[in-house]
């Protein structure tokens, strides 16, 4: 009984090893040979088997690419370069106030760094993804022969075109985008499954906004990580001004509003640009990156149960957020490892990298 209990447990084993690797698989064989005409590179995450997804803001469309990059580093380095756009205006041959910076994520497979970075300002500008390494060697990702798929989304904005894509995510099997329409109610957060099929018109991101005291369904949500709670999945977004709002993902009904809760204020006047969500020590905490509060530590412990703030308030109310010292300037960050984060700090002039124990 012993020897059968173990063969059906090594079975059971290679069966879910075949059924991931098909799942694999299945992802890469969406994916044809080509070039993606790519008109900007805007937010970016990765998805299973190194694919890494790019939003591209001025066409409205999200392109996963295959980067190839599927072999785990055996280097210990942790990454940190002080004037990292020097260094890839260098290589692109412009000069550093001519790059601009979007986005940044770290590949969990190989822990290499890539950016998406626009060369030249302005209308003129062309769309370029970056590699650096563990050693902070940086190299361009040529966007020619790579397999690759794009979707579009349906009535992204025409007004504002920067914020038709202002945030994605990769969470069992769906990319979820963030982004306002041209619909009445703006503000927009779309599931789309992937491989890539056809495209819904997406929910209507409705929240109650403490500091203005009211609904709003037309601000963008700014930045937003997923949230697992006992078994279910939430989007926690971050708006300007700056609500932190929960949303649960099976709510995200095509063309319904969905309303989230709002669990914190976290002061007016102030944008979030960046957030993880990490464990440590047994408990789960998000690590917000804003314009003029620095970089945040929020504890999720009983953010489920939360009631959400439904009157104006003053300043700062909901869950609490602890500063962390030191990174006033903040402006990117992906989770690196279970031990660290990777940061892109502004200084002056100067984007540094830098990789920061988790707080």
């Amino acid at each position: 009984m012993q020897h059968t209990r173990r063969a059906l447990a090594a079975l059971a084993a290679v069966a879910l090893a075949v059924s991931s690797a098909r799942a694999d698989t299945k992802a890469l064989d969406s994916l044809k040979e080509g070039t993606p005409e790519l008109k900007s590179a805007g937010a970016l995450a990765f998805g299973p088997d190194g694919i890494l997804f790019v939003g591209d803001y001025t066409a409205g469309a999200i392109f996963a690419l295959d980067t190839g990059d599927r072999t785990p580093s055996t280097s210990k380095d942790l990454p940190k370069v002080e004037a990292v756009n020097s260094k890839m205006a260098s290589l692109l041959g412009v000069e550093a106030d001519q790059l601009l910076v979007n986005d940044l994520a770290v590949n969990p497979i190989s822990n290499n760094t890539y950016f998406s970075v626009m060369r030249g300002k302005g209308p003129d500008g062309m769309p370029v993804l970056l590699k650096m390494d563990r050693g902070g060697k940086v190299s361009e990702f040529a966007l020619k022969a790579v397999k690759f798929a794009r979707v579009d989304l349906p009535n992204a904005t025409d007004k504002n075109r920067a914020q038709a894509i202002t945030q994605i995510a990769y969470v069992k099997g769906k990319v979820y985008v963030a982004g306002i329409s041209n619909e009445e109610f703006t503000s927009k957060l779309r599931a789309i499954p992937f491989p890539f099929g056809e495209v819904d018109k997406g929910a209507v991101a409705e929240i109650f906004h403490g500091s203005h005291g009211g609904i709003e369904t037309k601000s963008p949500v700014r930045t937003f990580a997923a949230l697992e709670l006992k078994g279910e999945t939430d989007l926690l977004a971050a708006y300007t001004c700056t609500p932190l709002v929960k949303f649960p993902v099976e709510q995200l009904k095509p063309g319904e509003k969905v309303k989230g809760v709002t669990v914190a204020e976290l002061g007016n006047g102030n944008r979030p640009l960046d957030m993880i969500i990490y464990q440590k020590d047994g408990k789960q905490f998000v690590l917000l990156a804003n314009d003029k509060h620095g970089l945040e530590k929020i504890a999720t412990e009983g953010i489920e149960s939360v009631k959400g703030i439904e009157e104006k308030v003053r300043g700062i109310a909901g869950l609490k957020a602890e500063k962390v010292k030191g990174y006033d300037s903040v402006v990117q960050l992906d989770l690196f490892d279970k031990e660290h984060a990777l940061v892109l700090v502004k200084s002056g002039n100067k984007l540094n990298v830098e990789t920061i124990e988790l707080p």
